[in-house]
């Protein structure tokens, strides 16, 4: 009984660590956890499955193409809205 008397007023005589101790043990801490991360990072780069050079090729044709197909359309509705507005500027004099 006195044992445990004695282990219980060693634990309440233990010094609580301060936030200090904590931030110290953090930022030692910082260093692994970058290294983690780009080790993580090395490793799911490993399992993306990268598309073929025919696939790049192709997905990027369309890509040129819409944007052409879509700059070609906002112009055309440029100019009409242009004309639309000249005429109606023309019947306001």
């Amino acid at each position: 009984m006195a044992d445990k008397a004695e282990k219980k007023s060693a634990a309440e005589t233990k010094p609580k660590k301060s936030k200090a101790d904590k931030a110290d043990k953090t930022a030692k801490n910082q260093p692994n956890k970058v290294v983690k991360y780009f080790k993580d990072l090395r490793s799911e780069f490993k399992k993306v499955v990268w598309p073929s050079r025919n696939t790049v090729v192709a997905n990027t044709g369309v890509v040129i193409g819409s944007m052409i197909i879509t700059g070609i359309g906002v112009f055309a509705m440029d100019y009409v809205f242009a004309l639309m507005f000249e005429k109606l500027m023309g019947l306001m004099k």
